[in-house]
């Protein structure tokens, strides 16, 4: 097998993994901004006043959560990215090449997303960071970029575990990343579609009216509905919620309350002094 550059090279050097990177960032803001204007001037659902402190206080806690994780993505999760395509065993087949080649690598990553979500919710170590996503009281666009920054880095580590053994390429999981931002943008989004385009979209792809309900301010619902870009894996894996999104759906994590921005960079490590922080009983 041919020597090939090292993760920091890739990374940094290449033209063409550093032009995608552009790309991405780009259409990810794009969309990003349609969406956030869109959602208020076409809301599917008005937001309730149990939603909590100020729209701009939330959006200020999201934004927090967000900028964080944008300094952590060129610091550790795209070199760890980069190191695992790197030393990644160059087995593939001729025919796992190309266009073809991306196809299957978005699927089988979208196939990897839906059990690392899914696993988020059934680990108690796991939950506690995750558990930060799901404290927010209402649901937009800005919603899809609140994330622990630590579920940030044990997703980056986790992936690159499937990276190495699939023998993944960089640009592969740049194009992943990209798509994956875009859906949950537009999942988490509370924009008003026709009801026949939302049930012919969400037969394929994750919907509002699919991930609304992953939010719902009940476990035995926050516990299904797992997936990020592809529909089919909650109803291939028998975790999709019989709920139906309704106005006055309730959003949030049961019995738990929303926390100041210091205290959810805090939350996942307090669970000692903070008997709130435990995990909920798993559903049976």
């Amino acid at each position: 097998m041919t020597a090939r550059p090292s993760a920091p090279i890739l990374l940094f050097m290449d033209g063409a993994v550093q032009l995608l990177l552009g790309y991405k960032g780009a259409a990810v803001a794009a969309w990003l901004v349609l969406l956030f204007v869109l959602e208020r001037l076409l809301p599917a659902v008005a937001r309730p006043a149990e939603a909590g402190q100020s729209p701009w206080r939330r959006l200020g806690r999201n934004a927090g959560l967000w900028l964080v994780n944008v300094g952590l993505s060129p610091l550790v999760v795209l070199p760890v990215s980069a190191w695992a395509a790197d030393i990644g065993p160059g087995w593939r087949p001729g025919w796992w090449q190309g266009w073809g080649g991306l196809a299957l690598d978005l699927v089988l990553l979208d196939l990897w997303i839906y059990w690392w979500h899914r696993v988020n919710h059934e680990i108690p170590l796991l939950w506690r960071f995750h558990e930060v996503h799901h404290l927010d009281r209402w649901l937009d666009s800005t919603t899809a970029l609140r994330f622990h920054f630590g579920e940030v880095v044990l997703s980056a580590l986790a992936r690159a575990v499937v990276i190495v053994a699939l023998a993944i390429p960089l640009t592969s999981v740049v194009v992943f990343e990209a798509l994956v931002l875009v859906a949950s943008v537009f999942h988490h989004s509370n924009l008003r579609l026709p009801s026949r385009l939302e049930a012919a979209l969400a037969r394929v792809v994750v919907t509002p009216s699919i991930h609304w309900v992953h939010h719902h301010r009940r476990r035995a619902d926050t516990d299904s509905n797992y997936g990020t870009v592809l529909s089919l894996w909650d109803r291939l894996f028998r975790s999709q919620s019989p709920t139906r999104r309704t106005p006055d759906l309730s959003i949030g994590v049961e019995a738990r309350e929303e926390q100041p921005l210091p205290r959810l960079f805090l939350r996942p490590f307090r669970r000692a002094e903070d008997p709130a922080a435990r995990p909920l009983p798993r559903r049976r």
